[in-house]
This record gives structure tokens, C-alpha cells and sequence, in this order.
């Protein structure tokens, strides 16, 4: 959940109020009809409805739900509230927006298919604040997330032995020459540069509240998180003031490279900061030595995940609780993107209903469903190369596969067989491969999508799509 919301705030058609709240859940008195009702509603569905109006905010209660249910793993009763559900999300972003209330989870994962705009909304959100940002892919480890020594080139003066002396070489202007050299230092990466900018935010703010700092992770699964966390994971336990409740000691070089950077800082804030950590314990002197690792509470960690890629690194248990979880649902943006096909365009959201509805029915699974930006529109049209190259080779390949394209979406009426993924495809005269335009229009077809503004045109063969659907294979 991206906003809190406080005791006492009303929807502005007064009709849901907030009148209680524990950690998981609000309780708010509802008004329908005259009739009044306490009801519980869950913090962390009401942060799927916050994401779903924060996208596309003209969008109905019934809207949200349609899109919504049976998307997370919150219980579907729970969807009879949407109407309830949509009020409090409206009055969360009418805070937002007003500044009002502004707390956002530390750490969050958004979630959904590909091509659903999670990085878009993390962007959104973050728009006008200070942010790092990283992506993780198979080969990422701890020293390309927080830094290590690395050589490095630096120029360094030349010398020549004079006597027993070292003297500097001069050019024929007097000027000192100088050479390259590879020396080694410490690099930081993403995680510590963003650190690092989170505390020089708390010295800067002067005793204010300091502004905050965002690091976004991209494809958090596409790398292993045990590994490239190592001992951060230990500061991602946040207290209820948003710093790290366990500080964790730096090693060496790491310690040598925070007392450089965080020389002369001052935290005015430092004695409320320690009387979060016991007495007698001056934790903030320790971060400015770089003697320990503390997470301060203006310092987020966001980060997006494909669920189509949950195989490439698991998630255990344990890195998954530190975390707050943001479903972005599949949705139609309303871009009016068309698939050109020959003469024919058809219209890009309804081939995605239909081929996320046969998705659904043959792998019974949401993961491998496809979200509106899964395929860029140059001037909103999708080319039938790029819809092919794209489209229809991650659905032959990634999706049906396995499922032997039993579907009759795949028959190929016009030769007999299934549509193979070859047969979208002619060779031309030079020899290289071109789209087979009717056979993507036969399977669109096979969809029973028709091209916009035309009933039962004339597909790329000469044949009808009534003929289609009659011919027996």
C-alpha cells in the first residue's frame, strides 16, 4: 500500500469512512441506502485498487473488479467490496496528490505479466524524486549491486631518476607530463550509491525531513537475490520508523570507502535516530564512520518482476516477507493500437482478450498472459513482422508448446495440419524470409476477430471467413 490513510478520513461523497486500522487492515463504516456497515478491508487488496486508479483513473468500481479478481492471492469475497475498495483508493490518490499522508512502503515488489507497465508506474510514482536505477540478470552478484575494488585508469605524474631524486618530466612548455596507470579502487554500484545519497539527504535536510531515495531494481528475478543481497538482506527488517532494525558491519574495504564519503556529515537528527537502538548505543556515529550498514527511512527499495519469469531465480520464503507485494493487472489502455495485417487492421485489445482467454483455458495459468505494452505500436500500429517476430514466437514457443496446439485456433484451414510456427513465414526470390500475411490473418481469424470496419471482408487469400469456419480439414 502506497498511502496510509488516517483515522477520520471520509470519501468525499461522505458515504466510507476510516474508523479504525491494525497493521493488515482498515476498518471503515460504510453508508448505502441509509443503511450503515462496518467492514474490514485488507491493506494490501486496497493497494491493487490504489494501482489500478493511479493507471487509469476514469475507469468504474466494476472496472477495477472485472479486472482484478482472481488476480492475487487476497480472497475473492473480498472483491464484493469493490465499490467500498474503489471510495478508499479515490481518497487515498486525492491525498496523494495533495501531498497529504505520504507513506509509501520501504520495500515493493511490482508484479504482473509482461507488458502490464510495471516499470511505467514505478516511474510515475517516483517521477520527481532521486532515483538509482539497477536491473539484475543471471550474472549479477553482491559486488555489481554494492561495489568492490576494480583497476582503474588514473593519470599520475612522470618521473625520472636525477641523482639520488625523483624529479617531475616537463614538456617543452614547462608542463608537468603525465602518464596512465592502472591503480585499483573501490567502485560503487546502485545499491551503494543510493545508500550513500540517502544519508547525504539526512545531513542536507538540516533537521527537516529529509527528501527520500529510491533504488529500483529491474527484473529482480532474473538474478539470485540470496547471492547478490549477501548480508543486506539483514537490514531489509524495517522498524515501525522505517530504519533497518538489525545495523549490519561493513567489511573492511567497504568501511575505508563510507569514511571517505561520508566525511564531515553532520545528522541533526542523530539523537532521535540512536533512541531507536537502546541506550548508551550512538548508531548514527557508527554509519558516518562506516563502521556499520543502517538503512535510513527515506531510503526505498522498489523493484518489478515478470511472474512469466519466476523460474529463472526462485524467491524464498524469507526475502519474500521483507517485502510489500503491488499486482499490476492486465488492462486496456485505450491506445487504439491495430495490428496491420496486408489492408487489414485488427484491433490489438481484442486480439488480446481472445488469446489471454485461450491462454487461460490451455495452461490454466495467468502467468504466461500477455499485458497491452507487451508489444510496442510505432505511430499505433503494430506491424504484422513485428506482431509475428514478437507475437507469435513467444506464443509457439513459450506459451503452447508443451500443450501439443490442440486449440482449433491453431487448425490451418487453408493447407490442413496445425499452424507451425514455419508456416508464417515464405522464402522470396532472394531467398530470405518474408511474412506469410495469410496465414496471420487466418489465425487471427481462427480468434473470430474480424478487421475493423469490415464484416466478413475478404481475407489475404481471396477466401471469406465464413468460408474459413466451414472448410473441413
Amino acid at each position: 500500500m502506497n498511502i496510509k490513510l488516517r483515522i477520520g478520513d471520509i470519501s468525499e461523497n461522505a458515504q466510507v469512512e476510516v474508523i479504525d486500522e491494525d497493521r493488515l487492515c482498515y476498518i471503515v463504516k460504510s453508508v448505502s441506502r441509509g443503511a450503515i456497515g462496518l467492514r474490514t478491508i485488507s491493506k494490501s487488496l486496497l493497494g491493487e485498487f490504489v494501482s489500478y486508479f493511479r493507471l487509469h483513473p476514469e475507469k468504474s468500481s466494476t472496472d477495477a473488479r472485472n479486472a482484478l479478481v482472481g488476480h492475487s492471492g487476497i480472497d475473492r469475497f473480498e472483491y464484493g467490496y469493490f465499490a467500498t475498495l474503489t471510495a478508499l483508493a479515490k481518497l487515498a490518490l486525492s491525498k496523494e496528490a495533495e501531498g497529504y499522508s505520504q507513506v509509501r512502503s520501504w520495500q515493493q515488489i511490482f508484479y504482473g505479466v509482461p507488458g502490464t507497465g510495471k516499470s511505467y508506474q514505478v516511474d510515475e510514482i517516483t517521477k520527481k524524486e532521486s532515483v538509482i536505477r539497477t536491473t539484475f540478470h543471471p550474472d549479477s552478484d553482491y559486488s555489481t549491486f554494492v561495489g568492490a575494488y576494480k583497476p582503474t585508469t588514473k593519470q599520475v605524474p612522470v618521473y625520472s631518476t636525477y641523482g639520488e631524486k625523483a624529479v617531475v618530466v616537463k614538456d617543452g612548455n614547462g608542463q608537468p607530463m603525465v602518464e596512465d596507470r592502472i591503480v585499483y579502487s573501490f567502485v560503487a554500484q546502485a545499491f551503494l550509491k543510493a545508500y550513500v545519497q540517502a544519508w547525504i539527504k539526512y545531513a542536507e535536510s538540516d533537521g527537516n525531513i529529509p527528501l527520500s531515495q529510491y533504488l529500483v531494481i529491474e527484473e529482480i528475478n532474473r538474478g539470485n537475490c540470496a547471492q547478490i543481497f549477501g548480508d543486506l538482506f539483514q537490514l531489509l527488517d524495517r522498524n515501525d520508523a522505517g530504519f533497518s532494525d538489525y545495523p549490519i558491519y561493513a567489511d573492511e574495504d567497504l568501511k575505508k570507502y563510507l569514511q571517505k564519503v561520508f566525511m564531515g556529515l553532520e545528522i541533526k537528527q542523530k539523537e532521535k535516530i540512536n533512541a531507536l537502538y537502546g541506550v548508551n548505543r550512538d548508531v548514527v556515529s557508527q554509519v558516518l564512520s562506516g563502521e556499520v550498514l543502517l538503512l535510513p527511512d527515506n531510503f526505498y527499495i522498489w523493484a518489478t518482476m515478470n511472474t512469466s519469469d519466476q523460474s529463472l531465480f526462485p524467491i524464498d520464503s524469507a526475502f519474500k516477507r521483507r517485502w510489500d507485494w503491488q499486482y499490476v493487472p492486465i488492462y486496456n489502455a485505450n491506445k487504439g493500437w491495430v495490428i496491420q495485417v496486408g489492408s487489414h487492421q485488427y484491433d490489438w485489445w481484442s486480439f488480446l482478450e481472445e488469446i489471454n482467454n485461450q491462454i487461460a483455458d490451455v495452461t490454466y495459468s495467468e502467468d504466461k498472459k500477455l499485458g497491452y505494452f507487451f508489444c510496442k505500436a510505432y505511430d499505433g500500429v503494430i506491424s504484422a513482422e513485428t506482431f509475428v517476430g514478437k507475437v507469435i514466437f513467444y506464443l509457439w514457443n513459450d506459451v503452447f508448446k508443451d500443450y501439443e496446439f490442440a486449440s482449433a485456433v491453431f487448425d490451418d484451414k487453408l493447407e490442413g495440419g496445425k499452424l507451425t510456427f514455419d508456416k508464417f513465414y515464405t522464402i522470396n526470390a532472394e531467398g530470405k524470409a518474408v511474412v506469410a500475411e495469410n496465414k496471420v490473418e487466418l489465425f487471427l481469424n481462427n480468434l473470430k476477430l474480424t478487421p475493423k470496419g469490415a464484416d466478413n471482408e475478404s481475407l489475404q487469400d481471396g477466401s471469406k471467413q465464413e468460408d474459413l469456419e466451414s472448410v473441413e480439414v
